[in-house]
């Protein structure tokens, strides 16, 4: 659907390097990174709106890299809708189409009542709350019939039910065929709705993959610490075990080559739990140091010997367990969710941390 093939970008003090991906005909494909990381510049240089210094642009097979705008057949959606405020709903909604020789009006109404729109056709955009205004301004992108709808953080302004209305129709628009390039930061949107997920980060493609993959088998510091792995060591892997600074040794699953790089360990895969019994591997006795909220859930740090251990757990496992801030906790992990990456061979055996 869409091959991107050694894309940059050239601004001043900033540049989009030599970027190469393919988002697959159909594909929810999710971009993700920090601000600043050059997401936004990458659907701008997709829809032909940011002239690109090198590299070329394939959608369905074309090269675009050249074509004007209008001429690719591509939507943008950005965060701030951008509607029409001296136009009603409907005159923004079927606004493309005077620059459109498929003027097909049965395609519109499907859309107006496809997003439930029909009761506001006549109203001013200002009108309207802000999930109403996506919806409009996901209308007018469709109306046109694109091949490509490009989102830039389309649910971010939302209160959280109309988050989740968005995510539904947007679900439901990708399932009838459309291919979707969606920038976000909230990883739930990403777990939801993403079949493929790229992460960028100053400007380079970090890593790019399966939503499960990018989360739990990152490639990098950057990309583990930016999909929240917290629990992340530096290690000497040796012998079936990780060595960390400290003296702490972990037991791990697969133990490979031998080599020194970082461990990873998400905060939802540690259990924590004040009388947890003896015998598991990677079990570790603290105190606990912290207790934040997090949406849903609590981060938990316990200081344990030698690191300090995050989890992630909900309020009833709190108060069921008996965690307490400064009280003593138990943890424990297993050895199949530590993560070994950015790997370097070990010169000598000296380099093993040992206990």
């Amino acid at each position: 659907m869409i091959e991107l093939e050694g894309l940059s970008i050239d601004l001043p003090g900033f540049s989009l390097e030599s970027l190469t991906l393919s988002v697959e005909e159909g594909e929810f494909f999710m971009v993700v990174g920090p601000s600043g990381a050059g997401k936004t510049l990458l659907l701008e240089a997709i829809a032909g709106l940011r002239p690109i210094a090198a590299g070329r642009i394939r959608i369905r097979g074309t090269d675009v890299t050249t074509l004007l705008p209008e001429k690719r057949k591509v939507a943008l959606v950005y965060q701030d809708y951008a509607l029409f405020p001296h136009m009603t709903v409907e005159e923004n909604i079927r606004w493309g189409l005077h620059f459109s020789s498929d003027r097909d009006t049965r395609h519109v109404e499907g859309l107006v009542r496809l997003l439930k729109l029909e009761s506001l056709l006549g109203r001013s955009p200002t009108t309207l709350s802000g999930g109403e205004q996506q919806r409009v301004a996901l209308a007018r992108a469709l109306a046109v019939k694109p091949s490509l709808l490009l989102l830039d953080e389309p649910l971010s302004a939302l209160d959280p039910r109309f988050r989740e209305e968005l995510q539904d129709y947007l679900g439901l628009i990708n399932r009838e065929g459309m291919t979707i390039v969606m920038v976000t930061h909230d990883f739930g949107e990403v777990l939801s709705l993403g079949h493929r997920v790229a992460v960028l980060h100053g400007g380079t493609l970090q890593q790019v993959g399966d939503v499960r993959e990018v989360f739990r088998e990152p490639v990098n510091r950057q990309v583990a610490e930016f999909v929240g792995m917290k629990n992340i060591f530096p290690a000497t892997v040796k012998g079936g075990r990780a060595f960390l600074e400290g003296g702490v040794s972990l037991v791990l699953e697969d133990c490979g080559e031998e080599c020194r790089g970082f461990i990873g360990i998400r905060p939802e895969d540690v259990i924590l739990d004040s009388s947890l019994p003896d015998g598991f591997a990677n079990t570790f006795s603290g105190r606990v140091a912290s207790i934040v909220p997090r949406g849903m859930a609590f981060e938990v740090v316990l200081q344990a010997d030698g690191f300090q251990l995050t989890g992630r757990t909900l309020s009833s496992t709190i108060l069921s367990r008996d965690i307490r801030i400064g009280q003593p906790c138990r943890a424990c992990f297993s050895p199949e969710v530590i993560h070994v990456f950015e790997k370097s061979a070990i010169q000598n055996l000296t380099e093993v941390l040992q206990p």
